[in-house]
């Protein structure tokens, strides 16, 4: 198969890249700024923003799938209106679409959240993703859309590299005790993606693992895996931000996991705090 990773040179699109490369996968890739060090991938420029780009990766590349792992943040030009132009250009090519989405999309009013519930932001980055989601399943019937949450893995991680910075002292700030999630280690979550990718699944996925966490527990394991000390991570509340944004938003995954055959560990699983 030949897949296109939109986004192909972040954390989690490099990790999608190698695990396509070993399976013996022809795997492309977009980057905005400079590509990955994968020699095996063929790299192709492009910015979410440009509609004439994105429908000239896709003419060049031609793909039978695309995973649009890209970041952007709260940049609605990239992860709102971005994602509408690649949906838009694959329905155009005719090629399968997965879409990674986020746990943001939701408030945390329900705190456990389905496959079928309907996205309900309380934050710009939630609500562009949402609006994402809308655009894909819209545009590409036949699309997934999978949800996820914080991904950890290898020290490459933002939240892995936060906590060795505010050990350090070379950062400031505080991890939150009171924003919970259901962290997912990237190579599992890369292995759903290339999973769903070679399936003909469509709808709505969640891939996150089984442990709800805080921020600062999740800081504290890392810390001990790495052999940091923890006490030097400083915690505080999201309820003290303005906005604070979803606070406590656990996916459900019971509905994936009868979809798919990966295995998502915990945190405590693959940060080793289960070890005898």
């Amino acid at each position: 198969m030949r897949v296109l990773v939109v986004g192909g040179s972040g954390f989690l699109g490099r990790e999608v890249l190698r695990r396509a490369v070993a399976a013996g996968w022809d795997a492309a890739a977009t980057y905005r700024t400079r590509p990955a060090d994968l020699p095996s991938v063929t790299w192709y420029r492009a910015d979410l923003r440009d509609p004439g780009r994105v429908a000239r990766v896709l003419d060049r590349a031609r793909p039978a799938a695309v995973i649009n792992a890209a970041g952007g943040h709260a940049d609605w030009a990239v992860t709102a209106d971005g994602a509408v132009r690649l949906a838009l250009a694959v329905a155009r090519a005719g090629c399968r679409l997965v879409h990674v989405s986020s746990d943001a999309v939701f408030s945390g009013a329900a705190v456990h959240y389905r496959e079928d519930a309907l996205p309900d932001p309380v934050s710009r980055y939630g609500a562009a993703k949402a609006a994402a989601e809308t655009a894909v399943r819209v545009g590409v019937p036949g699309a997934a859309v999978v949800r996820t949450s914080l991904i950890v893995g290898h020290g490459r991680s933002a939240h892995e590299k936060a906590v060795h910075a505010l050990v350090a002292g070379t950062r400031t700030g505080v991890l939150f005790t009171d924003d919970v999630r259901c962290p997912v280690h990237v190579d599992d979550l890369a292995s759903v993606l290339l999973e769903i990718t070679e399936s003909d699944g469509s709808g709505v996925f969640h891939a996150a693992g089984p442990d709800p966490m805080n921020r600062h527990d999740l800081g504290v394991l890392i810390a001990r895996r790495d052999g940091l000390d923890p006490a030097r991570l400083p915690a505080g509340l999201r309820s003290d931000v303005d906005p604070p944004g979803g606070l406590d938003i656990r996916l459900v995954t019971d509905a994936t996991r009868a979809r798919v055959r990966t295995r998502l560990r915990g945190a405590r699983e693959f940060l080793g705090a289960d070890a005898p």
